[in-house]
């Protein structure tokens, strides 16, 4: 396979990654995906904005989350997102500590 063929099926992926949880399961909270996964849509939405920056466009992180939402972020998680209980925050405090830092 060629590299740009490869590029070609790499972001086909990471759009039809973003068509799910966006689209097809917008339900499942960002908590949760942090929780089981060890990152979740703003994690996506960083790496967006660090791949661009990385290659000189100039994109912050509320920029970077608006692209990856499709809105601003505030009003998405206004639509979707839940409030969650203190075990889940815990849990969220752990697996962001390990899999994030102090990066978000």
């Amino acid at each position: 396979m060629d590299d740009q063929t490869r590029i070609e099926i790499e972001a086909a992926a990471f759009r039809r990654l973003r068509q799910h949880l966006m689209e097809d399961r917008p339900d499942v909270q960002n908590i949760d995906l942090m929780n089981l996964a060890g990152f979740c849509r703003n994690c996506l939405s960083r790496w967006y904005q660090e791949a661009a920056n990385e290659r000189g466009v100039e994109m912050t992180k509320d920029e970077g989350r608006e692209v990856y939402y499709g809105m601003p972020y505030d009003v998405w998680r206004d639509q979707n997102q839940t409030e969650a209980g203190p075990e889940k925050q815990a849990a969220f405090q752990k697996a962001f500590a390990e899999n994030v830092g102090k990066k978000d």
